[in-house]
């Protein structure tokens, strides 16, 4: 089993003591996004689990102890650091402190266990395709060598974005063949893989790797692990993503990103904020007398026995 850190919200910037706590206890409950009462419990213990794939836009809450989970299992972590301000990231650290966390990060679990991602990719009056490349090339400049590679998207438009992010500007065709060549020369000059994440277009021939972002090849290289050949079905249209367990709940990163994909609105993630308890084996709330809880399937991947590799 793939375990994820999460797709739906930042629990390494908000959760972090109930995440050491899970880890603590040996097990964790999920509660499924479509439907509610459905609760699945998962064992956290390496016998159980492939690999961890964390991801996040600050790991600082968890520098200190991040060994208590890398030691025990095989992981990879997507460290999210573009070129936006807080008026589209209010809550996420300047680029330069990002960096920063990042390169301390790299030291910890290693630099082929750390995929940066530079997205969504999305244009503004004040975010132009010049300044994506300007500060492109400065992220790339200081984070090479330091990284497993880097991976990047284009906003998706979404209807609530016309009420969230009216500043938005939609994407052209022809923006994202700019964009695409311009990125995948700066990455080859810095030495650095740069791959689609989800639905793109085909851009190998600026450079530029297909859609994948957790492939059982990425995970298996950077662990040396030796995978099952297994289809990876995605979870969208274009993705090829193989197939994981996500920890997390939707509307409940306090972010406040303006792109947002997980949080409906910005009221919802304050108030499951609240409801969050450290101590509680699920991330919002607690388990209901009315749940249906069942034991999570965790099948291994992997051709033989798991291999811890830190």
């Amino acid at each position: 089993m793939i375990l994820n850190i999460s797709g739906r919200t930042y629990i390494v910037n908000y959760y972090s003591d109930w995440l050491f706590k899970r880890f603590e206890e040996g097990y964790v409950l999920s509660r499924n996004s479509l439907f509610p009462n459905s609760v699945r419990r998962y064992e956290l213990t390496p016998d159980k689990i492939d690999c961890i794939v964390f991801g996040s836009k600050n790991y600082a809450p968890v520098l200190t102890r991040i060994e208590e989970i890398t030691t025990k299992f095989n992981t990879y972590f997507y460290y999210t650091i573009t070129a936006y301000g807080k008026d589209v990231e209010p809550n996420v650290p300047d680029i330069d402190t990002s960096i920063e966390t990042l390169l301390k990060l790299s030291e910890i679990v290693g630099s082929q266990r750390i995929a940066w991602r530079y997205d969504p990719v999305l244009l503004t009056k004040d975010y132009t395709i010049a300044r994506h490349f300007e500060t492109f090339q400065y992220i790339a400049n200081r984070l090479s060598g330091h990284i497993d590679r880097c991976i990047f998207s284009f906003v998706e438009m979404y209807k609530k974005h016309e009420t969230n992010f009216p500043e938005l500007i939609p994407l052209t065709a022809e923006n994202t063949i700019d964009l695409a060549r311009g990125l995948g020369k700066i990455s080859a000059k810095q030495g650095i893989i740069l791959q689609t994440c989800g639905p793109e277009d085909n851009y190998a021939r600026f450079g530029i790797e297909s859609s994948g972002c957790v492939t059982l090849d990425i995970l298996g290289k950077a662990n040396n692990l030796q995978f099952r050949n297994l289809k990876h079905k995605g979870f969208r249209k274009g993705c090829h993503c193989i197939e994981s367990r996500d920890l997390g709940a939707l509307n409940s990163c306090p972010n406040g990103c303006k792109y947002c994909y997980a949080n409906t609105n910005t009221q919802l993630p304050c108030e499951n904020y609240k409801l969050h308890n450290p101590e509680s084996p699920l991330l919002i709330g607690e388990l209901k007398p009315t749940d249906n809880l069942q034991a999570g399937s965790q099948k291994s991947f992997l051709i033989c026995e798991n291999k811890i590799n830190p």
